[in-house]
């Protein structure tokens, strides 16, 4: 992984001034601290920080095809660049370097725009055009590697992390109360809003055409008179219509794990995982002791012993709570598989201590402690002389692996009886049993609406999004007026509708949880702030089109989740791993409750320093820290009250972090000055000059 940068003028007289992009570089080298790369070109400039894994000596960006006429800078892994380069070097393509990076420029020659539909891996592209004069920018299908943007007047800005946007100068720190109601609603930021106000987020398997004014002044050739900025998409998840899945062995082989489509889909992992062990530098693997980062583990160990070598290393974190620590998981599989596992120790001082820093990785209010414990793994993977490590996530997505989905089917049950909505009925008293205020009958069905349908993540929002009424001040309320996050999700309600209602869950939480939260504050963002970069073996696209077009009976059988991975695992791992209850991994919520907090959450939530934001009412916060205490401990709602605080807190410390300060004896985040983190005040990479 990497870190790229740039801006584009939108007016022919205006050029860019280099320090503007080092600057931005220089805020995010702790995304690439092994070099830094420029280029420059009138009107436009582009910045890599390069965390070196592929090509280590020769893959310096920018990289620009034979008469650089095309010029990249890239953050991901290309995973089957080995197979494309001898397809476009059989075409006559020259290649220079042994970096995947270099595929971009001559696959862009061979397919234009349509380029990203031919990449296969995790990326973030920028990619400049000289003939035509436009500037790409694309993401990858799933949202692993981060992109943001924003137009300032006449002037296009692109990042990697919204801190090197705010370095430039020229990007006001101002907060958008509509990216503080997403947390408060998916305790995500699944984009494209921000909680930042003109920051716009990319959303996955979509790409920028940015065509200055002097580019259309050109006429035709280069999309005379086009709009400067346009948002295409060359990717989207997409299910068969319902009952047209394939059922393949379900019906004639039952619950036998011997069936054709287990060994498929053994085939299709297995590959996936070679793929993201091809590396110049050494791999290791998170391991929590689940079956998804179990099964990843076991088929690395395979796979490397086939090519001859040791078992993969893998780290693991062990919340210090009885309920909530898997070491003992984690450890069962690590014997099994041979491999030498490190575990890393995390308690509530832990997860406290390290929130301020967490905030700063994330650049939103984060509300999921375990990402606190994530970054901590991450830091230890770092000192441990690392820079990859496989991970599990993915397959919650896509085989049905949250609580959630059992509580919508059993729900769904009750909608057995004609004419009688009752599993609706059943929902809201559960929320009032809870504590949640009383949502109407409207904004239920406003819900339901822009989600296409009955929705097992409706149940979970509809939860935790009572938070905003327990929480939220007047003047919040005013200022969302009759703002529904959902609708800024973008999904494609036409072809949701024709799904079964599944894989309509499945697509919601592929579009909101994973980019959202799992990618982000859970993934690139705390493994990239120690600079690891984390490879998705279940985000592999064949992975993906293979268990897309499945029934979802081998997703879920009944109340059995993940069916088809648990069958594989029972190949590869102890059958106690395999068919082992879900647990969510999550560290303790109570460390911002008890008595011996640190002194910056009672400060970030004093009456002054809630005036000060104005996002939260100060008689609310003081009425619910001391009502909590009374309710049953484990109960729903005590949890709901404890995530809501916990919220309410990190937003406090983002808007400290970024938006000024004053609210805390904590340090705020800043740009970093000329000659900080090794950059002097010229840069340390070779600039291609304009021209040359």
């Amino acid at each position: 992984m990497c870190g790229i940068a740039g801006i584009v003028n939108l007016k022919p007289t205006a050029d860019v001034d280099p320090r503007i992009v080092r600057r931005m570089a220089d805020a995010i080298t702790h995304r690439g601290p092994d070099e830094d790369g420029f280029f420059f070109r009138p009107g436009v400039g582009l910045a890599n920080r390069r965390l070196s894994i592929v090509g280590l000596h020769d893959g310096k960006q920018p990289i620009s095809n034979e008469d650089q006429s095309v010029s990249v800078v890239f953050n991901g892994e290309l995973f089957d660049y080995p197979e494309v380069k001898a397809r476009l070097l059989a075409k006559g393509h020259q290649f220079r370097t042994h970096c995947d990076t270099e595929i971009i420029p001559h696959l862009y020659e061979d397919h234009g725009d349509t380029v990203f539909e031919k990449l296969r891996g995790q990326f973030a592209i920028a990619l400049w055009d000289e003939r035509q004069q436009q500037l790409l920018i694309a993401r990858d299908r799933f949202g692993i590697c981060p992109l943001y943007w924003t137009r300032q007047g006449d002037v296009f800005l692109f990042a990697s992390e919204i801190k090197a946007l705010l370095a430039s100068g020229l990007v006001p720190a101002r907060p958008d109360p509509r990216g503080i109601n997403h947390v408060f609603t998916f305790f995500a930021t699944p984009g494209p809003v921000t909680c930042f106000e003109g920051i716009n987020c990319l959303l996955p398997g979509r790409y920028l055409r940015v065509r200055p004014d002097f580019a259309a002044s050109l006429g035709a050739g280069a999309g005379g008179g086009a709009a400067p900025i346009e948002e295409r998409v060359y990717w989207e998840i997409d299910f068969p219509d319902a009952g047209d899945e394939e059922w393949r062995d379900c019906r004639r082989f039952g619950s036998n794990a011997n069936a054709p489509v287990i060994d498929e889909f053994e085939a299709v992992m297995k590959k996936s995982v070679e793929r993201r062990l091809r590396a110049d530098v050494p791999v290791v693997s998170y391991l929590s002791g689940g079956v998804d980062s179990s099964v990843v583990v076991a088929l690395a160990c395979a796979q490397r012993r086939s090519e001859g070598k040791g078992p993969i290393p893998t780290f693991t974190i062990a919340v210090q709570d009885p309920v909530l620590n898997e070491r003992n998981e984690a450890a069962e599989v690590a014997r099994h598989v041979g491999c030498e596992a490190t575990v890393v120790d995390c308690g509530r001082a832990d997860v406290l201590n390290v929130y301020p820093e967490l905030i700063r990785a994330a650049e939103c209010p984060v509300i999921d402690t375990a990402c606190a414990a994530l970054l901590m793994l991450a830091r230890k993977v770092h000192d441990a002389g690392y820079k990859v490590a496989l991970t599990g996530e993915g397959a919650d997505e896509w085989l049905a692996g949250y609580p959630w989905y059992k509580i919508h089917r059993l729900l769904g049950m009750l909608d057995l009886i004609p004419g009688l909505p009752m599993s609706g009925l059943a929902r809201r008293a559960y929320l009032r049993l809870t504590g949640a205020p009383k949502v109407s009958w409207d904004a239920a069905r406003k819900v339901q609406t822009a989600l296409g349908g009955s929705n097992a993540w409706m149940n979970i929002y509809g939860l935790f999004g009572s938070s905003k009424a327990r929480f939220f001040s007047a003047g919040m309320w005013e200022q969302l007026g009759d703002h529904l996050p959902y609708s800024d999700l973008q999904l494609n309600l036409a072809r949701a509708r024709k799904w079964h209602p599944l894989n309509r869950s499945l697509y919601v939480g592929a579009r909101v949880m994973l980019p959202g939260l799992l990618l982000a504050s859970k993934g690139d963002r705390v493994a990239m702030n120690s600079s690891v970069e984390t490879r998705y073996p279940f985000l592999d696209e064949e992975v993906f089109s293979f268990l897309a077009k499945l029934h979802p009976v081998w997703k879920m059988r009944g109340l059995r989740d993940k069916l088809i991975l648990r069958y594989l695992a029972d190949r590869w791992v102890p059958r106690s791993v395999a068919w082992r209850r879900k647990a969510m991994f999550r560290a303790p919520l109570d460390g911002f409750h008890t008595t011996t907090m640190p002194t910056f959450v009672d400060q970030l939530l004093s009456p002054d320093s809630l005036k000060r934001t104005g996002y939260f009412d100060p008689a609310a916060i003081a009425h619910w820290r001391a009502a909590f205490r009374t309710m049953r401990e484990g109960s729903n709602q005590r949890t709901m009250v404890e995530m809501g605080l916990v919220g309410v807190v990190a937003t406090q410390l983002w808007h400290h972090t970024f938006l000024g300060g004053q609210l805390a004896e904590l340090p705020t985040w800043s740009p970093p000055l000329p000659g900080q983190n090794g950059v002097g005040p010229t840069g340390t990479g070779a600039d291609i000059p304009p021209g040359k």
